[in-house]
């Protein structure tokens, strides 16, 4: 806390510090104690003058400034502010959560905004500012069908009354253009009155005299930047640009507006792009810096736009001609023509849709310093070509004592790596493999060999481990596919942060497993503390000693565990035993069931399979939704609830279950409340509760209230 420890004792004449010095100090003590309280009310002040500002305010100063002009935050934010936790993961959940409750940027547009009430770029404003969501603002009531009368017809019609002839006229089954769009927020056709409000809880109406529509994109854009594409079994010719070998389809690259009183248009927006829309504007979203870009053979030119065509690829059926690229950007396929496919492969730039910053990507990472690691850059034109050269220059340099401490073996680029990982760690031993900053490497593990697995193993040599001795492995930021990963052997810990281990291996085309019933982390003979962060992972397979050792830690952050299906095994030994492991699970969705020895502590978490432990005095569970038939530690406000008979017959509703689709894992719209609104503070369960989408609706539908004229219906429509 103390800036300057020793600045009073420096103001001191030279001859008292020397008297000091030859008796230990003691006064030089007593001043540093006192001048960190003279800098704790140095702080204070210095605090206390920003808090006059809302850029610089403090949390707890928010309200007070916007109770000023009117601004009234959420209810709950004093709450959140006084309970305040020395875990830093919990304190971190906690400023995010008052952000969304009072948001520092809308408190500060207060005043402004109300000069500009009731328009509807001011709208879609609100939108960014209090949920962080981009939106479109329609003006519902101008699409709404109505009698006119025949004098608008005539030669002398108004400008202003020729515009209204087409509100009520029939649709024109020729413009298919407008018939794609009727549905949704770029629809132009008109509609008959609708009397459900577009306010409504239950079925969204909204086309009436009054109607105003928000649409909301909550899915966001990640880009894949120059990574390979995926060529089928099939045929040399067809590609998706998942490297997955998975339909992915392909959403704009978002352009900033132009100025605040710009209307968003499908370009301002994260928004699938149609095979239309692409027919039609093919160069607003092809090239370099744009939505997506092809390259072929290595050539540092894209291919050219004249060779791209749009086609309809759900059956390959399509065949273009010889130069052509057919693409379908609905689901991320490409087709090149038979006589012209490319020899030396296919790279692509494109973005997906997803709902956060998990399971690895393009985005920036909060990494932990590693003081006196040694990094091992891996890839073209790099030190190290391979995985397992730089593993080996690691090895070579542990042992001749250049690398005392941890080394890092960074993925220099969004490629591929297809080669036989086999780590060996000793005693002291700290190894990260982590993905290099604005990278989404793949590691596709082949199979290698007949006889024998071919997984990622993580091996340590048996023997004794001095305490904080025992080797320890991380891996950040990979997308493994094709296999999963073996630990075995006296590991200290095992870390998988912001990681994908496909589960179930890999993808068919509509993301189906290939091998749904395999494991993705085999923990064999080891006493490994597990530790996953904001990743996605298939089935853990636990193999060990139940009686001569403890059981394994396992801890579950804000990540997603699935077993591809709700009766399969996601957590379990071989013959569906209990796993000799003890789970911790905070914020995280287990699609499968989960048979183990312990858990610990499970809060708000979704298992949608049976929970089935051995000790069920050990542990506790909170704020989760459990599965009735559920052998489990006792519970507190847990779904459903006997105490609580509305919550009986309460299901997790998802919009997919299915990796690799844009909406995997997020609870659907029509998720009862006990589970889209059942954490500890009111957020949703799952691996998603830390977004604050509940309490962000709330904030939405509270300034829309404000800043909507008197007697407008005013909605929320979800796209995504």
């Amino acid at each position: 806390m103390t800036r300057q420890p020793n600045h009073l004792a420096d103001l001191l004449p030279q001859w008292h510090r020397l008297r000091d010095a030859e008796q230990g100090e003691p006064l030089r003590a007593l001043l540093a104690v006192i001048a960190e309280q003279s800098d704790r009310i140095r702080t204070q002040v210095e605090q206390g003058y920003d808090d006059w500002f809302v850029e610089t305010a403090a949390e707890w100063a928010l309200p007070y400034l916007g109770d000023l002009v009117g601004h009234r935050p959420l209810p709950g934010y004093e709450r959140v502010l006084a309970s305040g936790s020395p875990d830093a993961t919990a304190d971190a959940s906690r400023r995010r959560l008052a952000e969304v409750l009072s948001p520092r940027r809308d408190v500060a547009a207060t005043v402004a905004n109300r000069r500009r009430k009731g328009t509807l770029p001011l709208l879609e404003e609100l939108a960014e500012s209090v949920a962080g969501w981009p939106s479109r603002a329609v003006e519902l009531s101008r699409g709404l069908a109505h009698h006119q009368p025949v004098r608008l017809y005539g030669a002398a019609t108004p400008t202003a009354d020729v515009r209204r002839a087409g509100r009520g006229r029939l649709a024109d089954l020729r413009d298919s253009s407008q018939l794609d769009l009727a549905a949704g927020p770029f629809g132009t056709l008109a509609r008959t009155a609708d009397v459900r409000r577009a306010d409504s809880r239950r079925r969204q109406g909204g086309h009436t005299p009054a109607g105003v529509g928000l649409y909301v994109w909550r899915l966001s854009p990640y880009s894949v930047t120059r990574a390979p594409a995926y060529c089928i079994d099939r045929a040399r010719n067809l590609y998706t640009f998942s490297v997955l070998g998975n339909d992915t389809p392909l959403v704009t690259k978002p352009e900033p507006e132009p100025h605040a009183a710009h209307i968003a248009t499908a370009d301002n927006l994260p928004d699938a792009i149609g095979r239309r829309r692409l027919s039609e504007r093919l160069a607003d979203y092809y090239g370099p810096g744009k939505s997506f870009t092809v390259w072929r053979d290595g050539q540092d030119e894209p291919v050219p736009m004249e060779d791209i065509v749009v086609a309809d690829l759900s059956d390959w059926r399509y065949r273009p001609r010889r130069g052509q690229i057919a693409v379908d950007p609905e689901l991320g396929r490409m087709a090149f023509g038979s006589r012209s496919a490319p020899r030396q492969g296919v790279w692509v730039t494109y973005h997906y849709a997803f709902s956060e910053e998990m399971g690895g990507g393009e985005y920036v990472r909060d990494r932990p310093r590693t003081p006196g690691a040694t990094v091992y850059r891996v890839g073209p034109g790099e030190a190290h070509e391979r995985i397992m050269d730089a593993y080996a220059q690691w090895r070579e340099d542990r042992a001749g004592g250049r690398c005392p401490g941890e080394g890092i073996i960074e993925l220099a680029h969004s490629g591929t790596w297809q080669e036989q990982l086999d780590f060996d760690l000793e005693a002291g031993d700290r190894l990260q493999v982590r993905a290099a900053e604005g990278t989404r490497p793949v590691v596709r593990l082949l199979d290698w060999y007949s006889n024998r697995p071919d997984a990622l193993n993580i091996r340590a040599s048996e023997g004794d481990c001095a305490p904080g001795e025992e080797p320890r492995a991380v891996l950040d930021g990979l997308l493994i596919t094709g296999r999963g990963i073996h630990v075995s052997g006296p590991v200290g810990a095992l870390v998988l942060r912001h990681c994908t281990l496909v589960p179930g291996w890999s993808l068919e085309e509509d993301c189906g497993p290939h091998s749904p019933q395999e494991p993705s982390l085999v923990l064999e003979s080891t006493t490994a503390c597990v530790e996953v962060d904001r990743s996605i992972l298939g089935t853990i397979e636990v193999i060990g000693d139940e009686v001569g050792t403890d059981p394994l830690p396992l801890h579950l952050r804000d990540s997603i565990l699935d077993a591809t299906g709700h009766h399969r095994e996601a957590l379990s030994a071989p013959d569906c035993r209990h796993a000799h492991a003890v789970l911790h699970a905070h914020r995280t969705t287990v699609i499968g069931e989960v048979h183990t020895h312990a858990v610990r502590i499970a809060e708000n978490s979704i298992f949608t399979g049976e929970v089935d432990v051995a000790r069920k005095q050990l542990g506790c569970m909170r704020f989760s939704y459990v599965p009735h038939g559920s052998r489990t530690p006792r519970r507190f406000r847990c779904v459903p609830d006997r105490e609580r008979p509305e919550t009986r017959m309460v299901r997790p509703v998802f919009t997919s279950e299915r990796y690799g689709t844009p909406a995997y894992a997020q609870l659907a719209a029509g998720c009862p409340d006990a589970v889209g609104r059942g954490a500890d503070d009111g957020g949703e369960l799952g691996a998603f509760h830390d977004l604050y989408q509940p309490q962000r609706t709330d904030g939405l539908r509270a300034r829309l209230a404000e800043y909507t004229p008197a007697g407008t219906d005013a909605g929320i429509f979800f796209v995504t």
